[in-house]
């Protein structure tokens, strides 16, 4: 019997010997460190990373990213046992890509090394500092902004010249928002210098990146003659939108791929609204009728043409899109990224924190357009969810930093109504979510979401 020999873990002694294709686009470790990055997940290291290392393949620069890991340790042990090399698996849908990123520098703990993140913060080599800390990460008593503050601080005593701070993370104006809590927390003293000398763009984002699985890691093997256990997958498609308002220098993220303009506005707004909500609808209804992904949720009879109505009738009628591009459109291409099979994206991971990401994906439309038949039927799918069972009786957890909050009344009056969670301030569109309640109730969502549009 043949034995089979295990791959070796990919890490800088490994480069040579991987397909041509699948190798850094820069030299790792040849650029030295001029990012610094907060939050370790996913979605930066199929994301942000692969523009900084696109933008320094392009134009050259020393733009190498040193990371931030806030809490869990999984990620980062499993980079620095690979020399901080790890890949991005594309999941086309007829094809399997893997390339590996040369970009990260190094990592930090921040829960046990808060010191180290101070001393990166005020290195004048750091010139800018990207977050994805997800939306609950921006309140004052968070760690994410006490340690910016922090670092901040210990920057303007060291005189270490200006910093770009940029969010991207999915919340309207993420950078007047975080811009704002910063002010509100430097103190006094160093006031003039951070008016002078820190900037806060905002910024949008976009790729679908399911959580990586043994899948995930069995693809990146394939592909690389390699393990690698901090392998990410994400769709073809991203895209990067940067509000072009810089302290200083930074990366050319437009050799890189990535859109500046002068207001971000119009394009979260057809992000949040067109992608994130209709993301959102087919987590809640998909979750209810017992579907395991997003691709299944989307291949319900109905589905498609639920979503396609109300992306051409409501969230049309609740924004002005970028120029050039149409809300019609922008949707269908959504539409056709969520049916690609090969994410796996999994409903019960979009519902998450539905409190937190609601108000701008779909409170925005509801609360704003004349007739907002289905708007309202998207948080009717998310209160019969958070009643903790499917249409099947199946669990459904409510992973949510509000969930006592929610369960505490779970009537639409105590959830939509005055001081609910997620107030919606006209009784009318409070009875037409009741109704939709109703129907979910009786007649299960796969049946609503079929006879919804007729």
């Amino acid at each position: 019997m043949a034995m089979t020999v295990p791959a070796t873990r990919l890490g800088r002694a490994t480069l040579s010997r991987l397909p041509a294709e699948s190798r850094p686009a820069v030299r790792p470790g040849e650029a030295k460190a001029g990012v610094l990055h907060l939050g370790l997940g996913a979605f930066f290291r199929a994301h942000q990373a692969v523009y900084i290392e696109a933008a320094m393949a392009a134009r050259g620069g020393d733009w190498g990213i040193v990371a931030v890991a806030p809490r869990s340790r999984d990620v980062l042990e499993a980079l620095r046992a690979q020399d901080h090399l790890y890949s991005v698996v594309t999941l086309d849908a007829s094809a399997e890509r893997t390339r590996v990123l040369g970009a990260l520098n190094d990592t930090v703990h921040a829960a046990s090394d808060p010191a180290a993140v101070v001393a990166l913060l005020a290195d004048p080599a750091i010139r800018v500092v990207t977050l994805t800390v997800t939306e609950k990460a921006y309140a004052p008593d968070a760690a994410v902004p006490r340690l910016l503050i922090d670092g901040l601080v210990a920057r303007a005593r060291a005189d270490s010249g200006p910093i770009t701070v940029l969010s991207c993370d999915n919340l309207p104006s993420n950078g007047v928002v975080l811009g704002k809590l910063l002010a509100g927390m430097i103190p006094d003293a160093q006031r003039e210098w951070f008016d002078s000398s820190v900037r806060c763009p905002s910024s949008m984002v976009d790729r679908i990146v399911p959580a990586t699985t043994a899948a995930t890691l069995a693809a990146a093997e394939r592909c690389l003659g390699a393990r690698d256990l901090a392998a990410v997958a994400g769709e073809p498609f991203r895209q990067w939108v940067i509000e072009n308002s810089f302290a200083g220098a930074h990366p050319d993220w437009a050799a890189g791929g990535a859109v500046l303009t002068g207001d971000v506005t119009p394009w979260e707004h057809l992000k949040l609204r067109a992608l994130n909500g209709v993301h959102s609808a087919l987590a809640y209804l998909g979750a209810l009728a017992g579907c395991e992904s997003i691709a299944d949720a989307i291949a319900l009879p109905g589905m498609t043409d639920l979503l396609r109505r109300y992306v051409a009738t409501e969230v049309a009628a609740s924004m002005t899109p970028p120029d050039g591009v149409t809300v019609v459109d922008y949707g269908d291409a959504a539409l056709e990224r969520f049916a690609n099979a090969r994410l796996g994206h999994r409903c019960l991971q979009v519902a998450m924190d539905g409190t937190q990401k609601l108000p701008q994906r779909a409170l925005s439309v509801l609360n704003t357009v004349a007739e907002p038949t289905l708007a309202t039927l998207i948080l009717a799918a998310w209160a019969r969810f958070a009643e903790g069972a499917g249409d099947a009786g199946q669990a459904l957890p409510l992973d949510d930093p509000r969930a006592a909050e929610v369960r505490a009344d779970l009537s639409t009056e105590g959830l939509f109504g005055p001081g609910g969670v997620l107030e919606v301030p006209d009784p009318a569109r409070r009875r037409m979510i009741e109704a939709w309640r109703t129907a979910l109730a009786t007649h299960g969502a796969a049946d609503v979401v079929r006879t919804a549009v007729k």
